[in-house]
């Protein structure tokens, strides 16, 4: 049975944040939205949660890493088609995101990156699973 998931990252400005995510089209779940924190509804089984600093220190007792500076995650989205990744990272780029790297093409995948405003990582990716290839024996 599929288990709900949560990832919270943390963010600097939890309106600025918000007003980009909107720019990618992205859903939120305003029961889970508020002064502290802003909720991206992904699907029903994954939400992610965009923390302000301060009170995301206060959920861990580890110090709070710089994502400008340090990688913490490498976040993908999955979408329906390549122009569907072209658009989305295009709409990054517009709002504020920089662009994350080189755009990986497999044919089979299809995918660019960009990093969000505080800099966490995310991978906009199109895949046919059907094409993929055989893993290594």
């Amino acid at each position: 049975m599929p288990h709900k998931l949560f990832v919270s990252l943390p963010i600097a400005d939890v309106a600025r944040s918000q007003k980009f995510f909107a720019a990618l089209g992205l859903a939120f779940n305003p029961r889970f939205t508020g002064a502290n924190a802003v909720c991206l509804a992904l699907n029903e089984q994954v939400e992610v949660m965009l923390v302000a600093r301060d009170f995301y220190q206060t959920l861990t007792p580890k110090p709070v890493g710089d994502p400008q500076a340090w990688s913490q995650a490498l976040l993908a989205l999955c979408f329906d088609s390549r122009e569907q990744v072209d658009a989305v990272h295009g709409a990054a780029l517009a709002a504020g995101a920089t662009n994350g790297g080189d755009t990986d093409d497999y044919g089979f995948m299809y995918q660019k990156g960009f990093n969000d405003l505080d800099g966490h990582q995310w991978a906009v990716t199109w895949m046919d699973e059907s094409q993929m290839p055989a893993p290594d024996a």
